[in-house]
C-alpha cells in the first residue's frame, strides 16, 4: 500500500486529475450558464464531440494548438446555434433535441473520421507546457499542478470571470431572471429569447474548447466517441454546483481524480483491477447525487420554452 503515498503516484494522480478535469470544467461552466438562463442543454455531449473532431482537424492541418481550440469553439457554437434555433426560438423539447443532436453528431464525427483518416489514428506532437515560475519547482505539487498548457490556466481563470459576470453585471442578472422569472424579464423590456440564445452559444463554445482540449492535449489524437460521457458529467456538475462556478471546479477535480486513477496506478506500478478503477467516476457521481442532489437549486423555468409576450 506504500505505493499509494509515493511521489510518483501522487504526482501522476494530481497531474492526471487536472488534465481530465479541464474538459469537465469547461463543459460544466458552459452548462451552468445555459441552466441559469432556463435552457437544459442535453446536447452538450454532441457539442463536445464536434469540438473534439473539428479542433483536432484544425490543429493537425495547421500545426497550431490555438487554431485547434478556435476551431473547436466554432464547431461547438455551430451545434449550439442549431440547439438555440430549435429549442429557444421554436420552443421544441430540449431533452429530445439534445439527445438527438448528441446521437447524430457522435455518428457523424465517427463517419467523417473514417472517411478522412480511414483506419489510421494520426497523433499530434506533445502540447507545449507553460511552467509557472517558482511554483513549478515545488516537489510533487509543482510538476502536477503548475506545468500545463496555457489553456489550463485560462480555464481555471474562467471560474473567477464567471463569478464576476453572475454577481457584478447586468447580463448576469438577466440570466438569472431568464431562468427564474422570464415573464418579468420580458416585462422589463429585455429580450428573453436573445438572452437564452447567448447563453446556449456560450455553452457551445466552452464545450467545443473542452472537446478540443480532450483530443489535442489530453489524448493527442481523435478517436470516435472520445468524450465518453464527459458532457453529461458537465451537466451533473452544473446542477450540483447550485449556480456557483467554484463548485464546478471542485467537482471537476474530484471526477478528474477518479478518471486519472488508472494511469496513476500504472505509472506507480500498483496493481488494481481496471474494472474497479473505471467504476470510480460513476460511483462518485452517484455519491454526489445522493449527498447533494436534493439541495441542488435549479431555476424555476429550467427546460420550459418561453413564448415572447406570454404571461
Amino acid at each position: 500500500m506504500g505505493g499509494f503515498f509515493s511521489d510518483t503516484f501522487l504526482t501522476a494522480l494530481l497531474f492526471g486529475a487536472v488534465t481530465a478535469a479541464i474538459p469537465l470544467l469547461l463543459a460544466g461552466l458552459g452548462e451552468q450558464m445555459s441552466e441559469k438562463a432556463g435552457v437544459l442543454n442535453i446536447g452538450i455531449e454532441g457539442m463536445m464531440i464536434t469540438g473534439a473532431y473539428i479542433g483536432f482537424v484544425g490543429a493537425y492541418y495547421s500545426g497550431s494548438f490555438w487554431i485547434g481550440f478556435i476551431a473547436g469553439a466554432a464547431g461547438g457554437m455551430a451545434v449550439a446555434t442549431l440547439m438555440a434555433l430549435l429549442c429557444v426560438r421554436f420552443g421544441l423539447n430540449q431533452i429530445v433535441i439534445g439527445i438527438a443532436l448528441t446521437l447524430g453528431l457522435e455518428g457523424l464525427t465517427a463517419l467523417l473520421h473514417h472517411f478522412q483518416f480511414s483506419r489510421s489514428y494520426p497523433r499530434l506532437p506533445a502540447a507545449e507546457v507553460t511552467p509557472i515560475p517558482l511554483l513549478s519547482d515545488i516537489p510533487v505539487l509543482g510538476p502536477a499542478l503548475f506545468r500545463h498548457h496555457l489553456i489550463v490556466y485560462l480555464a481555471v481563470a474562467m471560474v473567477g470571470v464567471m463569478i464576476w459576470v453572475y454577481k457584478r453585471t447586468q447580463f448576469g442578472l438577466n440570466l438569472q431572471a431568464a431562468g427564474d422569472k422570464p415573464a418579468a424579464l420580458d416585462v422589463a423590456g429585455i429580450d428573453v429569447i436573445r438572452t437564452r440564445t447567448v447563453a446556449v452559444l456560450f455553452t457551445g463554445g466552452m464545450a467545443g474548447i473542452g472537446g478540443a482540449y480532450l483530443a489535442n492535449v489530453g489524448a493527442g489524437l481523435f478517436i470516435p466517441f472520445i468524450t465518453n460521457g464527459a458532457g453529461f458529467l458537465g451537466i451533473v456538475l452544473a446542477m450540483l454546483a447550485r449556480g456557483r462556478p467554484v463548485w464546478v471546479l471542485v467537482g471537476a477535480l474530484i471526477f478528474g481524480g477518479c478518471l486519472s486513477m488508472t494511469t496513476a496506478a500504472q505509472v506507480a506500478g500498483i496493481r488494481i483491477p481496471t474494472d474497479v478503477i473505471q467504476m470510480l467516476p460513476f460511483l462518485a457521481v452517484m455519491a454526489m447525487l445522493v449527498l447533494f442532489g436534493r439541495r441542488a437549486g435549479l431555476p424555476a423555468a429550467l427546460g420550459i420554452p418561453y413564448e415572447r409576450g406570454a404571461r
